[in-house]
């Protein structure tokens, strides 16, 4: 079972279990996909992406659960990336955790999966 990592506003999240979809960040629906990040890659994604963001959950999803919809692309550094290209249903979440800062203003992040 592979961990990917999901970094939503807490707003947008809230929004998510009213609706029953996620579509994602400004970002991603932007880009046109949702961005995900491995347990190695997730940290030095908040700090290129969500630096100072005090809002933000840290969702987990088991990769495999989310399809053919899933995508691994190169992006930084020509690491591979997992991207969604769907939106995502609370109910394919496995873990839902608070990612706050730190008194540097880094993300605090919890042991991952």
């Amino acid at each position: 079972m592979t961990m990917i990592y999901h970094m939503a506003a807490l707003a947008d999240w809230q929004a998510a279990l009213q609706s029953g979809s996620y579509a994602g960040s400004p970002d991603d629906l932007r880009d046109g996909f949702m961005h995900f990040s491995t347990a190695a890659q997730v940290a030095a994604s908040a700090a290129k992406h969500r630096a100072g963001r005090a809002d933000l959950l840290l969702l987990s999803i088991k990769a495999e659960s989310l399809g053919d919809a899933l995508k691994w692309e190169p992006a930084r550094g020509g690491d591979l990336f997992p991207h969604l290209y769907a939106s995502l249903r609370p109910d394919q979440v496995h873990s839902i955790r608070p990612l706050p800062l730190g008194q540097d203003g880094v993300h605090m992040f919890p042991p991952l999966d």
